[in-house]
Protein backbone atom coordinates (compact mmCIF):
# COMPACT_ATOMS: atom_id res chain seq x y z
CA UNK A 1 0.00 0.00 0.00
CA UNK A 2 2.80 2.45 0.83
CA UNK A 3 4.45 1.70 -2.51
CA UNK A 4 1.16 2.36 -4.31
CA UNK A 5 0.75 5.73 -2.57
CA UNK A 6 4.30 6.63 -3.38
CA UNK A 7 3.71 5.95 -7.12
CA UNK A 8 0.54 8.08 -7.12
CA UNK A 9 2.41 10.94 -5.48
CA UNK A 10 5.24 10.69 -8.00
CA UNK A 11 2.80 10.76 -10.92
CA UNK A 12 1.03 13.81 -9.49
CA UNK A 13 4.32 15.65 -9.06
CA UNK A 14 5.42 14.78 -12.60
CA UNK A 15 2.10 15.92 -14.07
CA UNK A 16 2.27 19.17 -12.15
CA UNK A 17 5.76 19.82 -13.51
CA UNK A 18 4.95 18.89 -17.11
CA UNK A 19 1.64 20.75 -17.45
CA UNK A 20 3.07 24.31 -17.25
CA UNK A 21 5.74 23.35 -19.78
CA UNK A 22 3.13 22.01 -22.16
CA UNK A 23 1.04 25.17 -21.86
CA UNK A 24 4.12 27.31 -22.47
CA UNK A 25 5.03 25.31 -25.58
CA UNK A 26 1.48 25.75 -26.89
CA UNK A 27 1.70 29.48 -26.22
CA UNK A 28 -1.19 29.52 -23.81
CA UNK A 29 0.01 32.60 -21.88
CA UNK A 30 3.08 33.75 -23.85
CA UNK A 31 2.00 36.51 -26.24
CA UNK A 32 5.52 37.01 -27.62
CA UNK A 33 5.69 33.31 -28.60
CA UNK A 34 2.32 33.71 -30.33
CA UNK A 35 3.58 36.74 -32.25
CA UNK A 36 6.73 34.95 -33.34
CA UNK A 37 4.80 31.86 -34.41
CA UNK A 38 2.20 33.93 -36.28
CA UNK A 39 4.96 35.85 -38.05
CA UNK A 40 6.76 32.67 -39.07
CA UNK A 41 3.54 31.07 -40.33
CA UNK A 42 2.40 34.12 -42.27
CA UNK A 43 5.73 35.08 -43.84
CA UNK A 44 6.66 31.71 -45.33
CA UNK A 45 3.41 31.17 -47.27
CA UNK A 46 3.49 34.81 -48.42
CA UNK A 47 6.94 34.33 -49.90
CA UNK A 48 5.88 31.11 -51.61
CA UNK A 49 2.69 32.70 -52.91
CA UNK A 50 4.59 35.76 -54.16
CA UNK A 51 7.08 33.58 -55.99
CA UNK A 52 4.33 31.50 -57.57
CA UNK A 53 2.43 34.60 -58.65
CA UNK A 54 5.45 36.36 -60.14
CA UNK A 55 6.68 33.46 -62.28
CA UNK A 56 3.87 33.35 -64.87
CA UNK A 57 3.70 37.15 -65.07
CA UNK A 58 7.41 37.37 -65.85
CA UNK A 59 7.16 34.53 -68.34
CA UNK A 60 4.28 36.25 -70.16
CA UNK A 61 5.64 39.78 -70.15
CA UNK A 62 6.49 41.79 -73.28
CA UNK A 63 10.21 41.86 -74.05
CA UNK A 64 12.73 43.55 -76.33
CA UNK A 65 14.40 46.95 -76.73
CA UNK A 66 11.49 48.36 -78.71
CA UNK A 67 9.19 47.99 -75.71
CA UNK A 68 10.75 51.13 -74.26
CA UNK A 69 8.87 53.17 -76.89
CA UNK A 70 5.49 51.92 -75.66
CA UNK A 71 3.70 54.48 -73.44
CA UNK A 72 3.76 53.66 -69.73
CA UNK A 73 0.07 54.41 -69.24
CA UNK A 74 -3.11 55.13 -71.15
CA UNK A 75 -4.72 53.28 -74.06
CA UNK A 76 -1.38 52.83 -75.84
CA UNK A 77 0.34 51.18 -72.86
CA UNK A 78 0.63 47.42 -72.49
CA UNK A 79 -2.24 47.39 -70.01
CA UNK A 80 -4.32 49.57 -72.30
CA UNK A 81 -3.61 47.49 -75.41
CA UNK A 82 -4.60 44.33 -73.55
CA UNK A 83 -8.14 45.69 -73.19
CA UNK A 84 -8.75 46.32 -76.92
CA UNK A 85 -8.91 44.13 -80.03
CA UNK A 86 -5.72 44.23 -82.05
CA UNK A 87 -6.47 46.88 -84.70
CA UNK A 88 -7.84 49.25 -82.08
CA UNK A 89 -4.92 48.51 -79.76
CA UNK A 90 -2.43 49.26 -82.55
CA UNK A 91 -4.14 52.57 -83.28
CA UNK A 92 -3.30 53.70 -79.75
CA UNK A 93 0.41 52.94 -80.16
CA UNK A 94 2.29 55.86 -81.78
CA UNK A 95 5.01 53.55 -83.15
CA UNK A 96 2.45 51.70 -85.29
CA UNK A 97 0.67 54.63 -86.95
CA UNK A 98 1.79 53.74 -90.51
CA UNK A 99 0.58 50.18 -90.03
CA UNK A 100 -2.77 51.46 -88.79
CA UNK A 101 -3.08 53.70 -91.86
CA UNK A 102 -2.36 50.70 -94.09
CA UNK A 103 -4.90 48.51 -92.26
CA UNK A 104 -7.58 51.18 -92.69
CA UNK A 105 -6.80 51.61 -96.41
CA UNK A 106 -7.07 47.85 -96.90
CA UNK A 107 -10.39 47.72 -95.03
CA UNK A 108 -9.05 45.18 -92.55
CA UNK A 109 -9.94 46.88 -89.26
CA UNK A 110 -13.07 44.79 -88.63
CA UNK A 111 -11.41 41.62 -89.92
CA UNK A 112 -8.57 41.92 -87.42
CA UNK A 113 -10.72 43.13 -84.54
CA UNK A 114 -13.22 40.31 -84.94
CA UNK A 115 -10.68 37.51 -85.40
CA UNK A 116 -10.02 35.21 -82.45
CA UNK A 117 -6.68 34.02 -81.08
CA UNK A 118 -4.34 35.34 -83.76
CA UNK A 119 -0.74 36.50 -83.87
CA UNK A 120 0.14 39.74 -85.61
CA UNK A 121 3.68 40.63 -86.65
CA UNK A 122 3.36 44.41 -86.60
CA UNK A 123 5.92 46.51 -88.52
CA UNK A 124 6.94 49.77 -86.87
CA UNK A 125 6.86 53.13 -88.60
CA UNK A 126 10.62 52.76 -89.08
CA UNK A 127 10.04 49.41 -90.77
CA UNK A 128 7.78 51.01 -93.35
CA UNK A 129 10.28 53.86 -93.73
CA UNK A 130 12.86 51.32 -94.96
CA UNK A 131 10.78 50.91 -98.11
CA UNK A 132 11.47 53.40 -100.93
CA UNK A 133 8.79 56.08 -100.75
CA UNK A 134 7.62 55.41 -104.30
CA UNK A 135 7.15 51.72 -103.50
CA UNK A 136 5.32 52.46 -100.26
CA UNK A 137 3.01 54.94 -101.99
CA UNK A 138 2.30 52.37 -104.70
CA UNK A 139 1.43 49.69 -102.14
CA UNK A 140 -0.81 52.02 -100.14
CA UNK A 141 -2.68 52.93 -103.33
CA UNK A 142 -3.26 49.32 -104.37
CA UNK A 143 -5.82 47.72 -102.04
CA UNK A 144 -5.30 44.19 -103.35
CA UNK A 145 -1.52 44.35 -103.00
CA UNK A 146 -1.80 46.01 -99.60
CA UNK A 147 -4.22 43.35 -98.35
CA UNK A 148 -1.88 40.64 -99.63
CA UNK A 149 1.05 42.10 -97.67
CA UNK A 150 -0.85 42.86 -94.45
CA UNK A 151 -2.54 39.46 -94.19
CA UNK A 152 0.89 37.88 -94.59
CA UNK A 153 1.71 39.40 -91.20
CA UNK A 154 -1.12 37.49 -89.47
CA UNK A 155 -1.04 33.88 -88.22
CA UNK A 156 -4.28 32.17 -87.24
CA UNK A 157 -3.17 31.13 -83.75
CA UNK A 158 -1.57 32.75 -80.74
CA UNK A 159 2.15 32.02 -80.77
CA UNK A 160 4.24 31.97 -77.61
CA UNK A 161 7.91 32.98 -77.62
CA UNK A 162 8.91 29.32 -77.29
CA UNK A 163 6.99 28.54 -80.49
CA UNK A 164 9.04 31.17 -82.30
CA UNK A 165 12.30 29.35 -81.54
CA UNK A 166 11.98 27.32 -84.72
CA UNK A 167 8.77 27.18 -86.68
CA UNK A 168 6.89 27.62 -89.94
CA UNK A 169 3.37 29.03 -89.76
CA UNK A 170 0.56 29.51 -92.26
CA UNK A 171 -0.63 33.09 -92.59
CA UNK A 172 -4.01 34.56 -93.46
CA UNK A 173 -2.49 35.35 -96.84
CA UNK A 174 -2.25 31.57 -97.39
CA UNK A 175 1.52 31.32 -97.54
CA UNK A 176 4.07 30.49 -94.86
CA UNK A 177 6.44 32.54 -92.74
CA UNK A 178 9.27 31.17 -90.62
CA UNK A 179 10.58 32.13 -87.21
CA UNK A 180 13.73 31.36 -85.26
CA UNK A 181 15.62 32.49 -82.18
CA UNK A 182 15.72 32.06 -78.42
CA UNK A 183 15.47 34.02 -75.19
CA UNK A 184 14.48 37.51 -76.26
CA UNK A 185 16.13 37.40 -79.69
CA UNK A 186 13.86 36.32 -82.57
CA UNK A 187 13.66 36.91 -86.30
CA UNK A 188 10.92 36.35 -88.85
CA UNK A 189 11.91 35.05 -92.29
CA UNK A 190 15.53 35.42 -91.23
CA UNK A 191 15.63 39.20 -91.64
CA UNK A 192 12.84 40.92 -89.71
CA UNK A 193 13.81 41.24 -86.05
CA UNK A 194 11.30 41.19 -83.20
CA UNK A 195 11.92 44.45 -81.31
CA UNK A 196 9.07 44.12 -78.83
CA UNK A 197 7.52 40.71 -78.44
CA UNK A 198 4.67 38.96 -76.66
CA UNK A 199 2.42 42.03 -76.45
CA UNK A 200 -1.12 41.02 -75.47
CA UNK A 201 -4.31 42.49 -76.91
CA UNK A 202 -7.88 41.35 -76.30
CA UNK A 203 -7.83 38.90 -79.22
CA UNK A 204 -4.21 38.61 -80.34
CA UNK A 205 -0.56 38.36 -79.42
CA UNK A 206 1.55 41.01 -81.13
CA UNK A 207 5.22 40.84 -82.07
CA UNK A 208 6.45 44.24 -83.20
CA UNK A 209 9.06 43.85 -85.97
CA UNK A 210 11.62 46.16 -87.57
CA UNK A 211 11.10 45.12 -91.22
CA UNK A 212 7.98 44.73 -93.35
CA UNK A 213 7.42 41.09 -94.33
CA UNK A 214 6.93 40.41 -98.03
CA UNK A 215 5.08 37.29 -99.19
CA UNK A 216 6.80 35.19 -101.82
CA UNK A 217 3.72 35.19 -104.02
Amino acid sequence: MNAFRFRRAAIAVTAAAVLPLALTACGGDDSSSNAAADKAESSAPAEEKSSAAETPVAAGSPFGPGCAAVPEDGAGSFDGMAQDPVATAASNNPALSTLVTAVKKAGLVDTLNNAENITVFAPTNDAFAKLPKADLDKVLADKEMLTNILTYHVVGEKLTPSQLESGAYDTLQKSTLTTEGSGEDYTVNGTSKVVCGNVPTANATVYIVDTVLMPKS
